[in-house]
């Protein structure tokens, strides 16, 4: 009861984010480093711009975790990134997770929150996959209209992401990015523009990524994710052990297990001038190191940064 109570107090004081804009390299959350992070936050200001978290890790759960949230809200400003709503699914909406997200959004006070623009749910069951939606005309204005009831349910701005995928269900009608620029134009929200992930995928299905992005919706990016990711072999029997970049047979796995390599930062460094100064974050999954070696991954993210002058000079996109 205690620690509940310590843990409302904290979240009802106005937030690092309360009243300002949310910009410059931040981290996602992750209970592997999270002590180490409330302990050393607590004795040194960080070079941490502010902290994006799943609000499944926390909703309807008891325990330390939650109060270390809490703790971290009161230093941080904070970004919500869900896992779990199946905006592209055709099972209805969850209307009790909706009600838990506007609840948890409203205490964490996160200015919008973003999804994958994916399949991840069937018969009530969450599938713990982001699978890929048809780029179908039919699908366009079906998640479209998901994604508005859903925008309209939690109360805050909503962003969709681009996820990385392995195949396209069916005969696709049009073009990944063309079919990201449609549901974002058909639903009025933001592009929460994951650059790995259109890298990982240019990669395997050998398009020309700048292509892909000079035909996305980059104005309308609210914000940006970066991550790693590790290549494998593959044959008739599938998935096969660590392989070269490149190699005969091998293919890029979206794992967040790895560094950020220098293609998708030299990607990141090209689209920055189409986005404007929003928020960047780090994402990291596997194989997680150190906070110091967390820290360090973000100073080269950061590097990549425009001049602070142009950074503040920027537009941002709309948030919707």
């Amino acid at each position: 009861m205690r620690e509940r109570q310590q843990a409302e107090a904290v979240l009802s004081s106005p937030p690092p984010s309360a009243g300002a804009r949310i910009a410059g390299v931040g981290l996602g959350l992750r209970w592997e480093f999270i002590d180490a992070l409330v302990e050393r936050s607590a004795r040194e200001k960080l070079p941490i711009d502010f902290l994006e978290i799943a609000p499944e890790n926390y909703v309807r759960r008891g325990g330390r975790h939650p109060e270390s949230l809490a703790t971290l809200a009161g230093r941080f400003p904070v970004l919500s990134h869900g896992l779990t709503m199946s905006l592209g699914g055709v099972d209805p909406l969850d209307p009790q997770y909706l009600v838990d997200l506007a609840a948890f959004l409203r205490d964490v006070r996160s200015p919008w929150h973003s999804d994958h623009l994916c399949f991840g749910a069937f018969g009530g069951r969450i599938l713990h996959d982001l699978l890929p939606l048809a780029f179908k005309e039919a699908t366009v204005a079906r998640v479209a209209d998901r994604i508005k009831r859903a925008r309209d349910a939690i109360r805050v701005p909503l962003a969709v992401e681009n996820v990385s995928y392995y195949l396209h269900p069916g005969r696709a009608e049009m073009g990944e990015a063309e079919f990201l620029a449609r549901v974002c134009e058909a639903a009025d929200c933001g592009l929460m523009l994951d650059v790995n992930n259109a890298y990982v995928n240019a990669t395997n299905f050998g398009f020309d990524v700048d292509a892909w992005m000079r035909a996305a919706p980059l104005e309308r990016t609210v914000q940006i994710h970066v991550a790693g990711h590790e290549w494998f072999g593959v044959d008739a029997g599938g998935l096969k052990g660590p392989a070269e970049p490149t190699a005969d047979g091998a293919m890029i796995v979206d794992t967040h297990g790895a560094d950020v390599p220098d293609p998708v930062l030299a990607l990141l460094g090209r689209v920055l001038p189409r986005t404007g100064a929003v928020p960047i974050v780090l994402e990291r999954d596997l194989n997680i190191p150190d906070l110091d070696g967390l820290l360090a991954e973000m100073a080269r993210i950061r590097a990549v940064l425009p001049p602070a002058r142009a950074e503040q000079d920027a537009p941002l996109a709309e948030v919707r």
